[in-house]
Protein backbone atom coordinates (compact mmCIF):
# COMPACT_ATOMS: atom_id res chain seq x y z
CA UNK A 1 0.00 0.00 0.00
CA UNK A 2 1.16 3.63 -0.83
CA UNK A 3 1.21 5.36 2.55
CA UNK A 4 1.20 9.39 2.72
CA UNK A 5 5.08 9.12 4.24
CA UNK A 6 6.07 7.68 0.72
CA UNK A 7 5.05 10.94 -1.03
CA UNK A 8 7.21 13.39 0.51
CA UNK A 9 9.75 15.29 -2.19
CA UNK A 10 12.80 13.29 -1.11
CA UNK A 11 11.33 10.17 -1.27
CA UNK A 12 9.72 10.75 -4.71
CA UNK A 13 13.38 11.77 -5.51
CA UNK A 14 14.87 8.16 -4.44
CA UNK A 15 12.46 6.61 -5.90
CA UNK A 16 13.25 7.94 -9.35
CA UNK A 17 16.82 7.86 -8.89
CA UNK A 18 16.66 3.48 -7.97
CA UNK A 19 14.68 2.69 -11.27
CA UNK A 20 17.36 4.96 -13.36
CA UNK A 21 20.05 2.51 -12.00
CA UNK A 22 18.20 -0.02 -14.22
CA UNK A 23 17.94 1.69 -17.30
CA UNK A 24 16.18 4.64 -18.74
CA UNK A 25 13.54 6.40 -16.47
CA UNK A 26 11.79 10.00 -17.73
CA UNK A 27 10.75 11.73 -15.05
CA UNK A 28 9.46 15.28 -14.43
CA UNK A 29 11.58 17.65 -12.07
CA UNK A 30 10.46 19.25 -8.78
CA UNK A 31 10.31 22.73 -10.34
CA UNK A 32 8.10 21.45 -13.63
CA UNK A 33 5.82 18.96 -11.16
CA UNK A 34 5.49 22.08 -9.65
CA UNK A 35 4.49 24.48 -12.18
CA UNK A 36 2.45 22.18 -13.64
CA UNK A 37 0.30 21.92 -10.42
CA UNK A 38 0.18 25.75 -10.00
CA UNK A 39 -0.51 26.69 -13.47
CA UNK A 40 -3.34 23.69 -13.75
CA UNK A 41 -4.82 25.29 -9.90
CA UNK A 42 -4.73 29.13 -11.81
CA UNK A 43 -7.46 27.75 -13.89
CA UNK A 44 -9.60 26.38 -11.41
CA UNK A 45 -13.30 27.01 -11.32
CA UNK A 46 -14.36 28.41 -8.18
CA UNK A 47 -13.13 26.51 -4.93
CA UNK A 48 -14.44 27.77 -2.01
CA UNK A 49 -16.22 24.96 -1.05
CA UNK A 50 -13.71 22.65 -1.86
CA UNK A 51 -12.06 20.57 -4.40
CA UNK A 52 -13.51 17.53 -6.24
CA UNK A 53 -11.12 14.48 -7.47
CA UNK A 54 -12.58 12.05 -9.16
CA UNK A 55 -10.61 8.25 -8.90
CA UNK A 56 -10.99 5.05 -10.68
CA UNK A 57 -8.16 2.86 -10.12
CA UNK A 58 -6.29 2.81 -6.89
CA UNK A 59 -6.95 6.19 -5.11
CA UNK A 60 -10.65 4.01 -4.40
CA UNK A 61 -8.57 1.92 -2.12
CA UNK A 62 -5.43 4.30 -1.09
CA UNK A 63 -6.02 7.64 -1.52
CA UNK A 64 -3.12 8.53 0.65
CA UNK A 65 -4.38 12.13 0.35
CA UNK A 66 -6.50 13.93 3.11
CA UNK A 67 -10.34 14.39 1.73
CA UNK A 68 -13.37 15.20 3.74
CA UNK A 69 -15.95 12.77 2.18
CA UNK A 70 -16.51 10.56 -1.12
CA UNK A 71 -19.06 9.70 -3.00
CA UNK A 72 -20.13 7.16 -5.91
CA UNK A 73 -19.21 9.67 -9.09
CA UNK A 74 -19.50 9.34 -12.89
CA UNK A 75 -17.64 10.74 -15.45
CA UNK A 76 -18.80 10.93 -19.71
CA UNK A 77 -16.17 10.90 -22.02
CA UNK A 78 -13.48 8.54 -20.25
CA UNK A 79 -13.30 5.71 -19.33
CA UNK A 80 -10.73 2.59 -17.74
CA UNK A 81 -7.76 1.87 -20.21
CA UNK A 82 -4.89 -0.18 -19.56
CA UNK A 83 -2.16 1.15 -21.50
CA UNK A 84 0.55 2.65 -19.64
CA UNK A 85 4.14 0.69 -19.46
CA UNK A 86 4.93 0.39 -15.91
CA UNK A 87 8.59 -0.15 -14.22
CA UNK A 88 7.81 1.34 -11.18
CA UNK A 89 5.54 0.95 -8.71
CA UNK A 90 3.76 -2.63 -9.42
CA UNK A 91 6.45 -3.02 -11.82
CA UNK A 92 10.22 -2.94 -12.80
CA UNK A 93 12.60 -2.74 -15.37
CA UNK A 94 12.72 -6.37 -14.95
CA UNK A 95 9.33 -7.14 -14.94
CA UNK A 96 7.89 -4.69 -16.66
CA UNK A 97 3.61 -4.15 -16.20
CA UNK A 98 0.73 -2.39 -16.91
CA UNK A 99 -0.96 0.06 -15.31
CA UNK A 100 -4.54 1.52 -15.60
CA UNK A 101 -5.33 4.75 -16.80
CA UNK A 102 -8.46 7.41 -17.98
CA UNK A 103 -8.34 6.95 -21.54
CA UNK A 104 -10.81 8.83 -24.36
CA UNK A 105 -14.44 7.86 -25.06
CA UNK A 106 -17.17 5.87 -22.90
CA UNK A 107 -17.80 6.72 -19.36
CA UNK A 108 -16.73 5.77 -16.15
CA UNK A 109 -17.95 4.77 -12.45
CA UNK A 110 -15.70 5.60 -9.68
CA UNK A 111 -15.87 7.93 -6.61
CA UNK A 112 -15.24 11.57 -5.92
CA UNK A 113 -13.48 12.90 -2.85
CA UNK A 114 -13.85 16.31 -1.42
CA UNK A 115 -10.52 18.43 -0.24
CA UNK A 116 -11.42 20.82 1.73
CA UNK A 117 -10.69 24.30 0.88
CA UNK A 118 -7.97 24.70 3.61
CA UNK A 119 -6.37 21.63 2.64
CA UNK A 120 -6.41 21.99 -1.41
CA UNK A 121 -2.36 23.49 -1.63
CA UNK A 122 -1.04 20.51 0.57
CA UNK A 123 -3.23 17.59 -1.00
CA UNK A 124 -2.48 18.87 -4.39
CA UNK A 125 1.19 18.81 -3.49
CA UNK A 126 0.72 15.43 -2.66
CA UNK A 127 -1.23 14.14 -5.53
CA UNK A 128 1.25 15.48 -8.15
CA UNK A 129 3.80 13.97 -6.22
CA UNK A 130 1.37 10.59 -6.73
CA UNK A 131 0.37 11.05 -10.48
CA UNK A 132 2.82 13.36 -11.90
CA UNK A 133 6.14 11.76 -11.45
CA UNK A 134 7.05 11.15 -15.08
CA UNK A 135 4.30 13.31 -17.22
CA UNK A 136 2.38 10.28 -18.25
CA UNK A 137 -0.63 11.36 -17.05
CA UNK A 138 -2.58 14.91 -17.59
CA UNK A 139 -4.53 16.82 -15.14
CA UNK A 140 -8.03 17.66 -16.28
CA UNK A 141 -10.92 19.95 -15.20
CA UNK A 142 -14.08 17.98 -15.77
CA UNK A 143 -18.06 17.29 -14.97
CA UNK A 144 -19.02 14.96 -12.48
CA UNK A 145 -22.23 13.20 -11.90
CA UNK A 146 -22.78 12.62 -8.14
CA UNK A 147 -26.06 10.87 -7.64
CA UNK A 148 -27.57 13.32 -10.24
CA UNK A 149 -26.31 16.36 -9.50
CA UNK A 150 -23.04 18.06 -11.62
CA UNK A 151 -20.36 19.37 -10.27
CA UNK A 152 -17.22 20.60 -11.50
CA UNK A 153 -14.08 18.51 -10.32
CA UNK A 154 -10.49 17.10 -11.41
CA UNK A 155 -9.01 14.08 -12.54
CA UNK A 156 -5.60 12.60 -14.26
CA UNK A 157 -6.39 11.36 -17.83
CA UNK A 158 -3.27 9.38 -19.72
CA UNK A 159 -0.86 11.10 -21.91
CA UNK A 160 -1.30 10.20 -25.23
CA UNK A 161 1.86 11.42 -26.56
CA UNK A 162 3.67 9.87 -23.78
CA UNK A 163 6.42 7.24 -24.30
CA UNK A 164 4.95 5.07 -22.29
CA UNK A 165 1.42 5.20 -23.53
CA UNK A 166 0.60 1.71 -25.38
CA UNK A 167 -2.74 2.16 -27.13
CA UNK A 168 -2.68 -1.28 -28.92
CA UNK A 169 -1.69 -3.95 -26.56
CA UNK A 170 -3.45 -7.19 -27.61
CA UNK A 171 -5.41 -9.41 -24.80
CA UNK A 172 -2.46 -11.62 -24.77
CA UNK A 173 0.32 -9.39 -24.26
CA UNK A 174 -2.22 -7.12 -21.84
CA UNK A 175 -2.37 -10.40 -19.59
CA UNK A 176 0.80 -11.44 -20.03
CA UNK A 177 2.06 -7.94 -18.17
CA UNK A 178 -0.54 -8.47 -15.43
CA UNK A 179 0.88 -11.92 -14.35
CA UNK A 180 4.76 -10.74 -14.55
CA UNK A 181 4.78 -6.78 -13.53
CA UNK A 182 5.73 -6.54 -10.01
CA UNK A 183 7.78 -3.47 -8.24
CA UNK A 184 8.27 -2.20 -4.61
CA UNK A 185 4.34 -1.07 -4.13
CA UNK A 186 3.19 -4.83 -5.28
CA UNK A 187 2.20 -6.81 -8.11
CA UNK A 188 0.20 -5.56 -11.28
CA UNK A 189 -2.11 -8.47 -10.61
CA UNK A 190 -2.66 -7.15 -7.16
CA UNK A 191 -3.97 -3.58 -8.65
CA UNK A 192 -5.89 -5.07 -10.75
CA UNK A 193 -7.49 -7.52 -8.01
CA UNK A 194 -8.02 -4.50 -5.42
CA UNK A 195 -9.41 -2.20 -8.03
CA UNK A 196 -12.52 -5.07 -8.85
CA UNK A 197 -12.86 -6.00 -5.19
CA UNK A 198 -13.50 -2.20 -4.11
CA UNK A 199 -15.99 -1.22 -6.95
CA UNK A 200 -17.77 -4.66 -6.03
CA UNK A 201 -17.70 -3.28 -2.74
CA UNK A 202 -19.48 -0.21 -4.17
CA UNK A 203 -21.69 -2.27 -6.51
CA UNK A 204 -20.22 -1.32 -9.56
CA UNK A 205 -19.53 -3.89 -11.96
CA UNK A 206 -16.67 -2.74 -15.07
CA UNK A 207 -17.01 -5.15 -17.38
CA UNK A 208 -13.75 -4.70 -19.07
CA UNK A 209 -11.59 -5.49 -15.71
CA UNK A 210 -14.30 -8.00 -14.96
CA UNK A 211 -13.20 -9.44 -18.16
CA UNK A 212 -9.77 -8.91 -17.37
CA UNK A 213 -9.67 -10.34 -14.10
CA UNK A 214 -11.61 -13.47 -15.52
CA UNK A 215 -8.92 -14.28 -18.43
CA UNK A 216 -5.61 -13.49 -16.19
CA UNK A 217 -7.11 -16.17 -13.60
CA UNK A 218 -8.03 -18.45 -16.34
CA UNK A 219 -4.30 -18.09 -18.24
CA UNK A 220 -2.13 -17.24 -15.24
CA UNK A 221 -3.90 -18.69 -12.58
CA UNK A 222 -2.51 -16.87 -8.77
CA UNK A 223 0.39 -19.06 -6.99
CA UNK A 224 -0.78 -20.26 -3.56
CA UNK A 225 0.85 -18.64 -0.40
Amino acid sequence: MLKREDLTEERVEELIAEVRKQGRFDALTKEEREESRRGFLETAPDLSKGLWVFGYGSLLWNPAFLYEKDVPAKLHGYRRHYCLHLTMGRGSPKKPGIMLALDAGGSCHGHAFLISPNLIESETTILWRREMISGAYLPRWVQLNLNGKTVPGMTFVVNRQHSRYLPQLDEADLLKRLSQGEGHLGSSREYLENTVAHLEEREVKDEYLHHLLNALNKHYPAQKK
